[in-house]
């Protein structure tokens, strides 16, 4: 049988954990880039194969479930693989297990092949549906993409620092990494929060300096960021859970 997951074995260096000696948020988001990337890469589908045809895959969604986030030296593996294509949108599942195979975490993305040279979504060419072998949809909850902000009257909401997009917050398709908007929303939330569940909604793309305005909206163990343009339309909105 075709084997449809890649992985690699990874340990949990100091350089990525936060104040409680685990990794990070951010750290963990990186690890599953990284397995998207490596795999295209091997594949033969990756980004320079991509860019020679005008075509780019940009991240419309995250939905991370974590049921314990590994710390300093723990030894982990991280995989992904895709599970669906449909014309220009293709769907990926990510998760980290421990030594022991146990799942840490899952999580579920959504994708959009777009032409460059148009800037619109253009069908998955077969060549690259067809470098990947198609897994099954992990067992975890699968929320609509689209993050709606909470009903003023049944939360508390305050505006956070205006962040400038600066070179360091871009890839190589110059326009601002998924990440870092999941950086820019932990720190305009507060990073106090144990962070179970982490959605986030991509709306349009952020260049260099542009300005971000975020807006935090507080309810109970939820956060919403909304990562505003100076017309108040999000960018992006991130949402978080925490523990109980």
């Amino acid at each position: 049988m075709e084997k449809y997951e890649y992985e690699y074995k990874d340990r949990i260096s100091f350089s990525r954990c936060d104040v409680n000696k685990r990794l990070s948020i951010t750290s963990l988001i990186d690890a599953f880039q990284d397995a998207s990337i490596f795999q295209s890469e091997d594949a033969g589908v990756g980004v320079d194969f991509l860019s020679a045809r005008n075509l780019l895959w940009v991240l419309n969604y995250w939905e991370i479930e974590i049921d314990k986030m590994p710390g300093l030296c723990d030894e982990v593996v991280v995989g992904t693989y895709p599970y669906d294509f449909r014309s220009f949108i293709g769907y990926r599942n990510f998760y980290m297990k421990d030594d022991e195979g146990n799942y840490l975490v899952k999580a579920n993305t959504t994708w959009t092949m777009v032409d460059t040279r148009k800037m619109m979504p253009v069908k998955a060419p077969d060549e690259v549906v067809g470098a990947y072998a198609i897994g099954n949809k992990l067992q975890m909850t699968y929320s609509s993409r689209k993050i709606m902000l909470p009903d003023e009257g049944e939360c508390t909401g305050f505006e956070a620092d205006m962040r400038t997009v600066e070179l360091h917050h871009l890839d190589s398709n110059m326009h601002v990494n998924n990440c870092q908007y999941i950086n820019f929303a932990l720190t305009a939330a507060g990073e106090d929060l144990d962070i179970k569940v982490l959605r986030a909604d991509y709306r349009k793309q952020a260049h260099l300096k542009d300005k971000i305005y975020p807006l935090v909206y507080v309810k109970g163990n939820e956060r919403t960021v909304a990562l505003n343009d100076g017309e108040g339309k999000p960018y992006s909105v991130v949402y978080f859970r925490g523990g109980a």
